[in-house]
């Protein structure tokens, strides 16, 4: 029998040391996405798959990379104490976890400033045009997708540095892994006169590279054989906004008198810990959110413009479909 094993693949940056001093180092963990819910949230179910304090996110995530390419394909054999006998797994990265900040890096993503928000599809343009209707709708539709390689291209030229920056700018693209390569030519490029820029560049280049295609040295994670998905909370932003919004108006006591008021025991997910939501407002993570997200449009009636309320309306509802603490009946579902 072979199995195929959808993975959680999960980075963040953390600390080395008991103590409070910070000492960084970046953890890749994974989960088998097969298992039900409530079993995720186990240590026991959480893998450990490596760490490093001097290797940058993009390098774990290359090791991690063709860690799984192999697995995937030559397989790997176990056995199946259920129906006693051997089995085949083969493991696939189904979507990557991460805050926001790491999830920038895994896509490849300059900032929220930038003309376009995505490495993957072209979606997006000038502010005044995001801005109008025709704009906002082409936001939601899939169009081609940037090339990194392009940096690579101006990076020779002279004022190279200002281009790079005007690229990431309007593609949105800005590469972790090949950062530090694209730095140090443009730093090669100020010392060095006007006439001789290119052809000295273009050498320095080829050196660094050191024999490899562009295609090896950008973000391994754009080159997977299955996609990943990103995934994360954007009623966190949400949140902050409504927070901000009921802090100018003074009704913030009022909000948490709401918030105490609703019945904590019918919400079938982790306690609303008031006390907690309402004094670390701006450090509050996914549990937190998964239950704000059932009882906002609720406790902010008439606190807040329509706007808002409309807003975590539609959060709601996506967040049910997204998260299911318990599925009743698992063929029904899964048709």
């Amino acid at each position: 029998m072979v199995y195929t094993v959808p993975l959680i693949i999960f980075m963040d940056d953390v600390s080395g040391n008991v103590l409070k001093q910070w000492n960084k180092h970046f953890v890749i963990y994974m989960s088998n996405v097969s298992l039900q819910c409530e079993m995720l949230d186990h240590e026991f179910c959480v893998q450990f798959v490596t760490s490093s304090p001097h290797a940058s996110p993009m390098e774990l995530m290359y090791a991690m990379k063709q860690s799984i390419l192999k697995a995937s394909t030559s397989g790997i054999i176990t056995w199946d104490c259920q129906d006693q006998e051997e089995v085949m797994l083969v493991p696939y990265g189904l979507f990557l976890g991460g805050d926001n900040p790491m999830q920038a890096k895994e896509c490849s993503q300059g900032s929220l400033n930038c003309n376009y928000y995505c490495q993957t599809y072209q979606a997006g343009g000038p502010k005044g045009f995001k801005e109008s209707e025709a704009g906002y709708c082409s936001l939601f539709k899939v169009e081609q997708a940037h090339i990194q390689l392009k940096q690579f291209k101006t990076v020779v030229l002279p004022g190279t540095s200002m281009k790079i920056q005007a690229s990431v700018s309007s593609t949105g693209v800005c590469d972790s892994l090949s950062q530090g390569i694209l730095n140090m030519v443009v730093e090669m490029g100020k010392v060095l006169q006007e006439s001789k820029i290119k052809a000295m560049l273009e050498k320095e280049l080829t050196e660094l590279l050191g024999g490899k295609g562009l295609n090896n040295i950008i973000n391994p994670l754009l080159g997977m054989e299955n996609p990943a998905h990103h995934f994360t909370w954007h009623s966190k932003y949400f949140w902050g906004k409504t927070i901000h919004l009921m802090e100018k108006a003074k009704l913030l006591d009022l909000f948490q008198s709401c918030l105490d008021s609703i019945e904590h025991d019918v919400l079938n997910a982790p306690d609303l810990n008031l006390d907690y939501i309402c004094h670390y407002k701006g450090a509050l993570i996914r549990k937190h959110f998964k239950s704000l997200a059932q009882v906002m449009p609720f406790v902010i009636h008439d606190l807040v413009p329509q706007t808002v309320i409309d807003g975590w309306t539609t959060i709601r509802e996506l967040v049910v479909l997204l998260w299911h603490t318990k599925i009743k009946d698992l063929e029904a579902y899964l048709v």
